[in-house]
C-alpha cells in the first residue's frame, strides 16, 4: 500500500504496529534515515538496540545470505518486547528475500523497515510493498515540511503555546535546515521554554536558530529585491555550502516577494499596506521590506513572482539538466535586473 501526504505524516506521528513492513525510499539519504529512526524508535522503543531487539542487516549481507531476513523476523530475543529487522540500501535485486519474509510474515514475528534510495515508479521493490495490501511504501521528498509536520514536531518537543510571529519564524528554520537540525533546535527552545507558560515568541526562536543561515538566507532576499546582483553570487555559493536546497530558496523568495507586492498594491500604498499586512512586520525588517515595496511597482512584482514560479517548474521538471541552484542564481540576478530597469 502506498502512503502519502496526510496518510504518511499520520503513519510517521503514530507508526502502526500491526503492519509486517514498511519502505522508506527517496533521494535525499539524510531525510530517509531521519525518517527511519523516528519509524524503529516508534515500533521498538529507544532501547530497542542495546536490548538486542533491532536486527540490522546491509543490502550487500542480504544478497549473499538470502535466507538472513526470513531468520531475523523469526528469531526470539533473550529480551521481551516487540522486535524490528531493518535492511538498509536496498534495490529491486532483494525483491526475492524481501517478498519471501513479507509472504511469511506472522504475528509476533519482527517488523520489517527497509530503506532505499531513488526508486522509479516502475520499480519490482516500490511495486512489491505497493501492491501488498498490509505493507506500505513510503517515499521521502526534499520538499519543505508542510505545517502539520512542524506541528508534529513542535508537539514531540513539548511546546503547544507559539504565537503568529514565532510560527513564521520556525517555518523559515524548518525551510532552512536538515530534519535532525531542526529538531536539534526544537529540542534547544524546548529547553530555554522550560516551566515558561508564556507562548513562543519570535526572538526567542531567534536566540536558539543557528544564527548564519537565518542571518543569510534574509541576507539573499534583501539584496535581490534590493536589486544589488553583484552580492548575489557568493551569497548564493554560501547558502548552498551550508546545505540549503535550491526549492528553499525559491519558496523563501516567492514568500518575501507576495509581501513585496501586497504592499505595493494595497490602496493609499506601501504605507497603508504594511499597517493591514498579517502576519505583521516588525522592526527593522518592516522598515527594509517598506523602502523596498517603494522601490518596485505592482506590475514588477508580477513579474518578478511569474518568474520565480517558472524557475521553480523548471527545477522540478524531470527532464531538467541545468544544475538547479544554478537556475535559481540566474532567476535572482533576473530579479535584480527587473528592479534596475527604469
Amino acid at each position: 500500500m502506498k502512503l502519502t501526504g496526510r496518510d504518511a505524516q499520520a503513519y510517521f506521528r503514530k507508526p502502526d504496529t500491526t503492519r509486517p513492513a514498511v519502505l522508506l525510499y527517496g533521494e535525499d539519504a539524510m531525510r530517509v534515515a531521519h525518517r527511519r529512526a523516528e519509524v524503529i524508535e516508534a515500533l521498538a522503543g529507544p532501547e530497542a538496540e542495546a536490548e538486542m531487539r533491532l536486527a540490522r542487516i546491509p543490502a550487500s549481507e542480504l544478497r549473499g545470505d538470502p535466507a538472513m531476513l526470513l531468520d531475523a523476523i523469526k528469531a526470539q530475543g533473550f529480551f521481551p518486547g516487540p522486535r524490528v529487522a531493518f535492511v538498509e540500501g536496498a534495490n529491486d535485486g532483494l525483491v526475492g528475500p524481501i517478498g519471501t519474509a513479507l509472504e511469511d510474515w506472522r504475528e509476533g514475528d519482527a517488523q520489517i523497515v527497509v530503506t532505499a534510495g531513488v526508486l522509479a515508479a516502475k520499480s519490482k521493490l516500490r511495486k512489491l510493498f505497493e501492491n501488498d495490501r498490509a505493507a506500505l511504501a513510503i517515499g521521502i521528498y526534499s520538499d519543505p515540511p508542510g505545517r502539520a509536520e512542524i506541528e508534529a514536531a513542535l508537539a514531540k518537543a513539548g511546546l503547544e503555546q507559539v504565537d503568529r510571529g514565532a510560527w513564521d519564524a520556525l517555518e523559515t528554520l524548518a525551510r532552512a535546515l536538515e530534519p535532525g537540525d531542526f529538531r536539534q533546535v526544537l529540542d534547544k527552545i524546548a529547553l530555554y521554554k522550560l516551566d515558561d507558560p508564556a507562548p513562543l515568541t519570535p526572538e526567542e526562536v531567534s536566540l536558539c536558530a543557528p544564527a548564519s543561515i537565518e542571518a543569510e538566507l534574509d541576507d539573499i532576499l534583501h539584496v535581490v529585491a534590493e536589486g544589488r546582483s553583484a552580492e548575489i553570487g557568493p551569497l548564493v555559493q554560501r547558502l548552498e555550502g551550508q546545505g540549503v536546497a535550491p526549492v528553499t530558496l525559491l519558496i523563501m523568495a516567492m514568500r518575501h516577494f507576495r509581501v513585496l507586492y501586497a504592499l505595493a498594491s494595497a490602496p493609499g500604498g506601501p504605507q497603508a499596506g504594511v499597517q493591514k499586512l498579517r502576519p505583521p512586520l516588525f522592526g527593522p525588517r518592516r522598515d527594509r521590506m517598506l523602502r523596498q515595496a517603494q522601490g518596485w511597482t505592482a506590475d514588477k512584482l508580477e513579474t518578478a513572482l511569474g518568474q520565480l514560479m517558472d524557475t521553480d517548474l523548471s527545477i522540478r521538471s524531470a527532464g531538467q539538466r541545468a544544475p538547479a541552484m544554478a537556475l535559481v542564481e540566474r532567476a535572482f540576478v533576473r530579479l535584480a535586473w527587473v528592479h534596475n530597469r527604469r
